[in-house]
């Protein structure tokens, strides 16, 4: 096995257009990792950890991408990065193709999209101080006349941030999990970027912690117009950060629409038993729950058919066998499943089929 077999995907449906240009364009996104076994490391198999994504972010916006651990969600953020080289598909920056772009002209791209990691300690180095961890990107990309033009700025962001500019002399260790993400929020926004990938910036923090961060970074989109593709796994938090929301399984979206229409009206299987496993703050209160037997497959033997069937509280036969498409099934409203009625209100025809971008 010397290549990635092809993907078995339906024909593709030109997907919707925003009423503004989009910032981010993703179409197609493909990451399969090879399975090396024997003496001479041969390849003897594929990870599918993204399966044809598509979906695209307008200016200013936040569009969460949701999903348990192992749906392929920081997989699709880190190749949109190029922090991983996608297997096929194209990533468009503002009209750039961020993945025929030489090593040297990404870089220069980089000021434009930048990422917050899920670990505020393990993505900053212990052996800097924080001052220097945020001057680093000035310092690379030459932003400012000289080193004392680079340190005001390091002040003005750590106070945009909530830090006290006097900290600059201290190391990681010497500040609380929330206080570090304010750091690497600040990294993110030393060169001023017009998209930031966060990818769990809050997952690591106690909930008090959580909130405070989440909105820092509304406050500063507000500010300064930044577009977040935000991944998470906790809905509660999508519903108070995003304007629409991508739920993907096991390297496939399944569902996409805007947030108030995936919490008042979610169609597919997965969603919904994902919105039902948000914990009531009422102890008095009971939630109807739809229980999700078994563990997510393995990427690297996908089921065939639609991937959720194995787990699916609703499986027909047609999901052992036919793959859904992804179909609009209201303005703005996409799902991958054959029992969520169409626009005609008829089962989703299996001529139409396509990948959703917003």
């Amino acid at each position: 096995m010397s290549a990635p077999p092809a993907a078995v995907a339906p024909p593709v449906v030109s997907p919707p257009r925003a009423a503004s240009a989009p910032l981010l364009e993703v179409e197609g996104l493909t990451k399969h990792f090879p399975i090396r076994r024997g003496l001479f490391a041969r390849v003897s198999g594929w990870v599918r950890a993204v399966d044809g994504v598509s979906f695209s972010i307008r200016p200013g916006e936040t569009l969460a991408l949701v999903g348990e651990s192992g749906s392929g969600k920081t997989t699709t953020g880190r190749c949109i990065l190029r922090l991983l080289e996608p297997t096929s598909g194209s990533v468009r920056f503002d009209g750039t193709d961020l993945l025929g772009l030489a090593p040297r002209e990404m870089r220069r791209m980089r000021r434009q999209i930048q990422v917050v990691f899920q670990d505020p300690y393990g993505s900053l180095n212990p052996r800097m101080r924080v001052g220097t961890i945020v001057r680093e990107p000035l310092d690379i990309h030459r932003i400012g006349k000289n080193r004392a033009e680079r340190d005001a700025m390091v002040a003005r962001l750590l106070e945009r941030v909530g830090l006290d500019p006097g900290m600059v002399r201290r190391y990681p260790h010497e500040f609380s999990g929330g206080q570090r993400q304010r750091i690497g929020v600040a990294r993110a926004l030393a060169l001023r970027p017009r998209l930031i990938v966060a990818d769990e910036p809050v997952s690591a923090l106690d909930v008090s912690v959580q909130a405070q961060v989440i909105n820092l970074l509304i406050d500063l989109q507000q500010e300064l117009g930044i577009a977040y593709l935000f991944i998470a796994h906790d809905l509660a938090l999508v519903e108070r950060i995003a304007d629409r929301v991508a739920v993907m399984y096991l390297g496939k979206l399944v569902e996409l629409a805007p947030v108030e229409e995936i919490f008042k009206n979610p169609l597919h299987p997965y969603t919904k038993a994902l919105l039902q496993a948000i914990p009531v703050p009422d102890p008095t209160r009971a939630r109807e729950r739809t229980v999700i037997r078994g563990e997510i497959p393995s990427p690297a033997a996908p089921p065939p058919g639609c991937r959720f069937h194995t787990r699916c509280p609703v499986v027909v036969e047609t999901c052992r066998r036919v793959e859904p498409p992804l179909v609009e099934v209201a303005p703005g409203h996409w799902a991958a499943c054959h029992l969520v009625p169409g626009p005609a209100g008829d089962a989703a025809p299996s001529s139409r089929r396509g990948a959703a971008s917003g």
